[in-house]
């Protein structure tokens, strides 16, 4: 077996990586830029070594950088990971001509399929279904439209070399593949170094289920069932699960065999993923093969319990796979929200900072569940602007798929983030939507389950009053405190506190008395009595607990009178009163937030690429007004409604912060 391998990425897949690495007895060696100087991969490796400035073009793309670093450290091998150079064949080629290990497909395999337009070509030759589409490079606008015109609307406009839904864009008429275009080739330039893009008809209500294939040098290909990624928005994966609802027996081995012959086709020699668009009477099309380890592979390897990379790496190493088709069982069900770095409720767009706050739930065993955590950050690290904004993966795997979504469910309401928005908020509230736990999915799941864009949903029902009888125990542990404090003047009796609470939370209004008894506390509210027990102290930003012996977590954070809840994605600010502290509350004025209707802010932290209006210009209702990039992804800013720029604040080039103002209208 090698005896050190170089990982050429970074963030949660280098740590993930490095992780089966040392559990093999191989050592690691990491690489990194300016930005990830203090990254947990550099830390987590056995060695390091420094590739350049910030930018993935100056640092993680560069291959002579990778080689270097290779026979600097005296590395036999090197695992891609996922994007960067994954599915270059270039670089693949570029190893094996110095004498290095890729531990990834052969060269010819990446080319036949890991090329979008050219993996197309070899499907239809294998006389595998294909979604209609123009195979071949499209070189500006008009010709889009033109193509766009014959295959019919909608057609979607992808990156040859793409992935993780950069250089994609959907449109509805010859206008929107003009711009959508111009911005796929753009994406697509800075993210993967080509800006070769291509046109296909878009599915209207489909899904996206993919099969993941496993082969080795000799002629051996299996495949390891399927998951079902349908949860994205803007063609980025958010949820993942394994098996898909969707799939019956029959099915699924239609699929995993057709994706066997396809992959036996291009001689294909690792772990790899053939992606299928699916319609809802379980037809299915080839879209595209990644020849390369997958963001939601750990679904796969929790129902299987086959690590995929280690896999990869004895393929690499020359040895046969240990299993054939009949050994591969799929037990139980696996559930992955992919946790960014960005704010839902602006559109989901990027937010970068230092992680104040960053403590995961706690991994291992769940009741009849397993938690598991994928991540490369930690409490105290900056989340930059120069990559992609995951910050974890949580999975979790249970015996049915109703277990897996509640233990999911749980563990967001445990996982505590401060300092940075993130999207837990919205795949806590998808865990509670009764479409997604139906299996009822599609693509079109968030815009259509969301279309006016994602506000906190306020607590309801059940959930209201749970996070009422929280907000009371926390009080109630709050009050505790205080008459224990060391110190008090002697001869003064200590201050003792009224049984009964009022709640104000969410507009509504709850009223319980508290009592407690042997640690536990009792608060009997108008029509239920709930038992509440929690080791929470004040400061913790996770109540653990139950009520009435039942197991849940809450988000908790302070305020004046209460603290913010969140739980089972409802979030509220909680206040505790007594009754007379609740009288005199209700007379306080509320202050009203200022209007910025009158600006354009920046909606994350970016850089701008361009400003689109002039001083004076009369602008209507959703014409664009600026571009700013963050993350590798170009947002085009428009205008809500008609107005006249007064003043532009900003200059192209500059790198703004949240909420700064970059023009002003009259």
């Amino acid at each position: 077996m090698f005896s050190k391998i170089l990982i050429a990425n970074r963030g949660e897949i280098a740590c993930r990586v490095i992780k089966t690495a040392q559990r093999m007895g191989i050592k690691t060696v990491a690489v990194y830029s300016d930005a990830d100087r203090d990254a947990l991969h550099v830390e987590m490796a056995d060695e390091a070594v420094h590739i350049g400035a910030a930018p993935a073009a100056e640092s993680y793309l560069v291959i002579d950088k990778i080689i270097a670093a290779c026979k600097q450290t005296g590395a036999e091998a090197v695992h891609p990971g996922y994007g960067f150079l994954s599915e270059r064949e270039a670089f693949a080629k570029a190893l094996k001509d110095n004498g290095i290990v890729f531990i990834g497909p052969n060269p010819g395999a990446i080319a036949a399929m890991g090329d979008k337009i050219e993996s197309k070509k070899a499907a239809a030759a294998a006389n595998v279904s294909t979604v209609p589409g123009y195979l071949g490079v499209i070189e500006d606008p008009a010709h889009a439209v033109t193509i766009a015109d014959e295959i019919g609307y909608p057609v979607m406009i992808k990156a040859s070399a793409g992935g993780g839904g950069k250089g994609m864009r959907i449109a509805h008429s010859s206008a929107e593949v003009a711009e959508g275009f111009a911005r796929a080739k753009s994406e697509a330039a800075s993210s993967f170094g080509d800006d070769r893009v291509f046109v296909e008809k878009f599915i209207v209500d489909p899904r996206h289920i993919e099969i993941q294939v496993l082969g080795d040098k000799h002629g051996n290909v299996i495949y390891l069932g399927e998951r079902e990624c349908s949860i994205q928005r803007r063609n980025q994966k958010v949820l993942e699960e394994a098996p898909s609802p969707l799939l019956d027996e029959a099915t699924r081995r239609k699929m995993g065999e057709q994706a066997v012959a396809l992959a036996k086709a291009v001689n294909y020699d690792s772990a790899g993923t053939v992606e299928f668009v699916a319609g809802q009477d379980k037809s299915f099309y080839f879209l595209e093969m990644n020849t390369r380890l997958q963001v939601e592979h750990p679904v796969t390897e929790m129902i299987t319990g086959i690590d995929l990379v280690e896999q990869m790496i004895r393929v690499a190493y020359g040895e046969k796979l240990a299993l054939s088709q009949n050994d591969v069982k799929l037990n139980g069900w696996a559930v992955e929200s992919r946790v960014y770095a960005e704010d839902p409720t602006r559109n989901f767009l990027p937010s970068t900072g230092r992680l104040v706050t960053y403590r995961p739930p706690s991994e291992g065993p769940d009741g009849d569940a397993t938690v598991r955590n994928d991540t490369g950050v930690f409490e105290g690290g900056e989340i930059s602007i120069y990559y992609d904004p995951m910050i974890a993966k949580l999975v979790t795997h249970a015996p049915t798929r109703e277990a897996a979504i509640k233990a999911q469910a749980r563990a967001l309401d445990a996982f505590a983030i401060d300092g940075i928005r993130h999207n837990i908020p919205f795949v806590a509230a998808v865990m509670q939507h009764p479409r997604w736990i139906s299996g009822n999915l599609s693509t079109g799941f968030i815009a259509e389950e969301f279309p006016e864009g994602f506000s906190l949903p306020q607590p309801e029902g059940e959930i209201a009053l749970r996070m009422a009888a929280i907000a009371i125990s926390c009080d109630h542990r709050l009050n505790a405190r205080k008459r224990n404090v060391s110190a008090q003047m002697e001869g003064w009796r200590k201050v003792e506190f009224e049984r009964t609470r009022i709640v104000s939370l969410g507009g509504e209004r709850f009223e319980g008395d508290v009592t407690e008894q042997g640690g536990a506390v009792t608060i009997a509210f108008a029509d239920r009595t709930l038992t509440v027990a929690s080791d929470w102290r004040p400061g913790e930003p996770v109540w653990r607990g139950t009520l009435d012996g039942v197991a849940i977590a809450a988000q908790v954070r302070p305020i004046l009178n209460g603290v913010v809840l969140g739980h089972a994605g409802a979030y509220a600010n909680a206040h505790v009163y007594t009754p007379r502290e609740a009288e005199l509350a209700a007379l306080m004025p509320e202050k009203i937030a200022a209007d910025t209707g009158k600006f354009l802010l920046c909606p994350m932290p970016g850089l701008v690429k361009a400003l689109l209006v002039t001083v004076g210009q009369e602008v209507k209702a959703g014409e664009a007004l600026a571009m700013v990039e963050a993350m590798k992804m170009e947002n085009v800013l428009r205008a809500e409604k008609d107005v006249t720029v007064a003043k532009i604040l900003a200059k192209e080039g500059d790198s703004l912060a949240v909420d700064a103002v970059i023009m002003e209208f009259g």
